[in-house]
């Protein structure tokens, strides 16, 4: 029987299209795609190599800001942070470094040496990235042992509202898109890891480690 892949909680179905079937986990509310629609790494990494976010691009730099802004009010100056999932032109990171905080890159494709995982972070950013999680369960904790207590995590993704808006969604025809979050699956994170979390726009979440 199909378990939730965050949580391993009891699933059931949340909607179907012409590609894929999604199930809700009843425990975590996570929608999961079904796995065997999961893509290659070969055919996911063409996708993402399809995209072209330019550091310098000025409408790109307000789109991340939404997630910066906030963060940045609530860093010490100096702070060492982690752009995980940084993607090929690592944007965010350069935007918290012009703000005077040091920032590692980390992506499995485009910035792939572990090395900055082996460390803890004042904070770590993740934008548009939770939602490509083929394996939440083993991602989530990599991604909340990064922060050090105290610390904070900086997630940009689109939430689910509920089935019938799902359904229409233009979220879920991305292939590459597989894990869709909740602000109540956001709750389970943060009380499963030990975070105190907050909405601060409508896809911008921060975490604060306790």
């Amino acid at each position: 029987m199909q378990a939730c892949p965050l949580c391993h909680g009891p699933v059931a179905p949340f909607g179907a299209d012409k590609r894929r079937h999604y199930f809700q986990c009843q425990d975590c509310a996570l929608v999961s795609a079904d796995p065997g629609s999961h893509l290659q790494p070969e055919a996911e990494k063409a996708l993402y190599d399809i995209h072209d976010n330019q550091p310098g691009d000025p409408g790109y730099r307000r789109f991340l800001s939404r997630l910066a802004t906030p963060l940045l009010a609530r860093l010490a100056p100096g702070s060492q942070g982690l752009d995980f999932g940084c993607g090929p032109g690592p944007a965010l990171a350069a935007m918290l470094e012009e703000a005077g905080m040091a920032v590692a890159l980390y992506d499995p494709y485009y910035a792939a040496d572990p090395a900055p995982l082996q460390a803890q972070y004042d904070f770590v950013t993740s934008t548009e990235v939770v939602e490509h999680f083929n394996s939440p369960a083993e991602s989530w904790a990599l991604l909340a042992g990064l922060v050090k207590p105290g610390g904070w995590l900086g997630v940009m993704t689109k939430l689910v509202i509920d089935q019938d808006r799902f359904a229409n969604w233009h979220y879920k025809n991305d292939p590459t898109h597989v894990s869709f979050h909740s602000e109540a699956t956001f709750a389970w994170l943060a009380e499963h890891f030990g975070f105190d979390w907050q909405r601060v726009d409508t896809d911008v979440i921060l975490l604060q480690k306790r």
